[in-house]
């Protein structure tokens, strides 16, 4: 800071107050302290910063299998939320998921003075892991259901599936088959409850859902006992986009026609869902929208101190119609 206060001709602390973006700088002396900055390659110390007041502008993300495309996504819109509020990211990505895992995760970022943290938390486990924030941290849970008393922000899956199953039945399908994710799971919880309900309040039939693990490879599995049900089964809400692909190469194996013998809703929407045989009609996750609201909340909390305010915020899906459903026949 004093080579640039040198070449620009000025004091240190006006050199300190550009860098902070203070008003009381002309906009002359900005743009000569700006160009001797860029003249000498500066970078200011984030860590000598962070001694001075006590935040390092880094946040922590503890997060879980972002091979799938949901965890992954979610990383992606809160990393992107994260730089727009002037934030970088320390990222843990955990392989198993239990609490001890969890409570190595949040202590190791704690050690690295994060400003803040959230947990992507779509299992149950991790959601009660949560209890283990240490007092004063500021944290934000994704999905993560009550989440041990820390703010949580969540897609509405409970809705999505709400909105799959009442588009099957209002074209004319008796009742809906499922096909779930993990149990553990909340979001295949979320979405098993909304199917559940909604054909109860029909007064329709319940089936036995089919268990699926969200992979293609899981889905592909269930589609191939539900080929076995053919005439039975006229309609099928599939707990992910993944599993649906899977159940959709089954169907085509034994020449069943889709939609033409049976409807196919999936979850989601995956960039390569509109591209499948036939483009599949799905419930779309607003990841950006979650990243956004995770962040505006963890930043609110950091700002405000302890103690602040526990909030929980929820993102609506949306229905996207495509050409794996018909009326039913």
């Amino acid at each position: 800071m004093a080579d640039v206060a040198k070449v620009a001709g000025v004091s240190h602390q006006t050199v300190s107050r550009v860098l902070n973006d203070h008003p009381s700088v002309s906009a002359e002396t900005r743009t000569r302290v700006l160009s001797a900055i860029d003249q000498l390659g500066y970078r200011r110390n984030l860590v000598a910063r962070a001694l001075v007041t006590r935040h390092s502008r880094t946040l922590g993300v503890v997060s879980f299998d972002t091979t799938l495309y949901g965890p992954a996504s979610t990383v992606y819109g809160i990393e992107r939320a994260a730089r727009e509020a002037g934030y970088f990211i320390s990222i843990v990505s955990l392989r198993t998921i239990d609490r001890a895992g969890v409570r190595e995760a949040i202590g190791y970022l704690t050690e690295q003075g994060v400003d803040g943290i959230v947990v992507v938390a779509p299992q149950r486990s991790a959601a009660q892991a949560l209890a283990d924030v240490p007092r004063g941290m500021p944290a934000v849970a994704v999905e993560g259901g009550q989440a041990g008393g820390v703010s949580v922000v969540s897609v509405d899956q409970v809705e999505g599936a709400v909105l799959a199953t009442r588009h099957l039945l209002e074209l004319g399908h008796e009742t809906v088959w499922h096909v779930g994710g993990p149990a553990d799971w909340l979001e295949a919880e979320g979405r098993v409850r909304g199917w559940r309900e909604t054909l109860a309040a029909a007064g329709r039939a319940v089936p036995e859902p089919l268990a699926g693990d969200w992979s293609p490879r899981s889905g592909y599995r269930a589609g191939q006992r539900l080929t076995a049900m053919t005439g039975e089964v006229t309609a099928v809400f599939v707990a992910n986009d993944q599993m649906a692909l899977g159940v959709l190469r089954a169907f085509m194996e034994e020449g069943v026609r889709v939609p033409g013998q049976i409807s196919i809703v999936g979850f989601d929407d995956i960039p390569e869902s509109e591209f499948f045989s036939p483009p599949l009609t799905t419930i779309r996750q607003d990841f950006g929208a979650v990243g956004r609201r995770s962040i505006d909340v963890l930043v609110r909390q950091i700002e405000a101190g302890e103690p602040y305010v526990r909030e929980s915020h929820v993102v609506p899906p949306r229905f996207v119609l495509r050409a794996s459903t018909s009326p039913a026949r």
